[in-house]
């Protein structure tokens, strides 16, 4: 509860300054009245959400309630910023006064109508773009397509085609019909080769039942492969004995394959094309901080040779700047997801690409080279904690191989 007492009086604070801002700027206190009422609601819903009683983390309710408190008080964030910075300004503006002329004493101004106007102008659209991320942005799928040459690709992979899908989390899912469309959207692309780099649920295997049929309906001409990430593993929900939690990771197991993925788990398969090879190679989950480490990479590739081309599935792309880049063994393509993207974001090809989330993953969206191999951080599928997506969308990559003009 001391967390919560911290919590409430940080709301609390900002609520002061939401109540300035509307004061200042509307001299009304019907739109204040309207804000105020969200905020009991949403402050309510997470509250309920979070202590009400025993939930699984990651429940599609309590990301709707982490959903609506963010948009309503992402403003108020913006409030508290604004005129805490004006109110510094006025502070130090009247003792500079005082210093001046010392007659009249020390005198705060007026909070300007202009400011007040201005910020509660802005306010409006983290609020409406987080609203609308919540209902149109979180199936707003969008297929990237991605050239990557190599000298070392074999012939016969000249224009082989893959597409990548990565944090699905269908426990978060509450529209079959746009996940259908999505499921369509991947099969239209015609890809040699599906795979999946890890995260299909949110907490347990059984939030994939309600989802088998459509991603059962996935197809590639080589196959569907997968491998699993941080959340497959049911390590966020409290089981009660350890049999439990073994009885589903084997349903998980059990589910994938049903789906007609095959899930590597340190392992490698070779995938043959006129005579020719490349070694896909999928490794369990591998996170720096607190994340599994589990990935093993000798065991994964214990069955191939070290002259193959080989596309590593690997969920979290620190696994690829931490241990694959200083591996003896050359991985020429690393696909992961993990990141998001943080699900938040600004996107402008050929301008800007910028998350929150790159202060904490150097390699976060899209491809990176380095060392003479590619990494493709997916931006993921689906979605978590906070229900929808703003500026940053859920991706379908699309992935040509190509064979350097002029190799051999």
């Amino acid at each position: 509860m001391t967390r919560w007492i911290v919590f409430t009086i940080i709301v609390l604070i900002f609520e002061v300054y939401t109540y300035q801002a509307f004061k200042t700027g509307t001299k009304s206190g019907f739109f204040y009245g309207i804000s105020l009422v969200l905020s009991i609601l949403s402050f309510g819903f997470l509250f309920y959400q979070f202590t009400g009683y025993r939930r699984e983390s990651f429940s599609p309710n309590t990301m709707y309630a982490i959903g609506f408190f963010i948009t309503v008080s992402a403003p108020k964030l913006l409030f508290f910023s604004v005129l805490f910075i004006e109110d510094v300004v006025r502070f130090f503006s009247a003792i500079l006064d005082f210093f001046i002329d010392s007659s009249e004493g020390v005198f705060i101004k007026e909070r300007r109508t202009f400011v007040s106007q201005w910020v509660l102008a802005l306010a409006a659209i983290p609020f409406g773009a987080l609203l609308m991320g919540m209902f149109k942005g979180k199936y707003n799928y969008k297929v990237l397509n991605y050239s990557l040459s190599f000298d070392d690709l074999p012939d016969a992979f000249d224009g082989y085609q893959i597409t990548q899908i990565s944090d699905v989390h269908c426990g978060s899912f509450d529209n079959p019909s746009k996940i259908e469309y999505a499921v369509d959207l991947i099969n239209k692309q015609g890809s040699d080769l599906l795979l999946f780099t890890g995260d299909f649920v949110n907490n347990t295997a059984s939030e994939m039942l309600p989802w088998k049929e459509i991603f059962s309906k996935i197809t590639a001409k080589d196959g569907k492969y997968s491998v699993l990430g941080n959340h497959d593993y049911g390590d966020y929900v409290p089981w009660k004995t350890p049999q439990e939690k073994k009885q589903n990771m084997e349903l998980f197991m059990q589910l994938q394959k049903e789906m007609g993925f095959e899930l590597l788990l340190n392992e490698s398969r070779y995938i043959e094309k006129k005579e020719a090879r490349i070694a896909l190679v999928g490794v369990e989950n591998w996170g720096k901080g607190g994340f599994k480490k589990k990935g093993d990479l000798q065991k994964a590739t214990k069955n191939i040779h070290s002259d193959d081309f080989k596309i590593l599935m690997s969920h979290d792309p620190s696994h690829w700047e931490e241990k694959v880049l200083t591996d003896p063994t050359k991985y020429q393509l690393t696909l992961s997801g993990h990141t998001h993207g943080m699900q938040f974001g600004i996107e402008i090809p050929g301008w800007i690409k910028w998350s929150p989330v790159k202060w904490r993953y150097k390699y976060w969206a899209g491809i990176y080279k380095k060392a003479g191999q590619y990494i493709n951080v997916n931006r993921g599928f689906g979605y978590l904690a906070y229900p929808g997506r703003v500026g940053i969308w859920p991706e379908i990559t699309v992935i040509t191989l190509k064979k350097s003009v002029g190799s051999t």
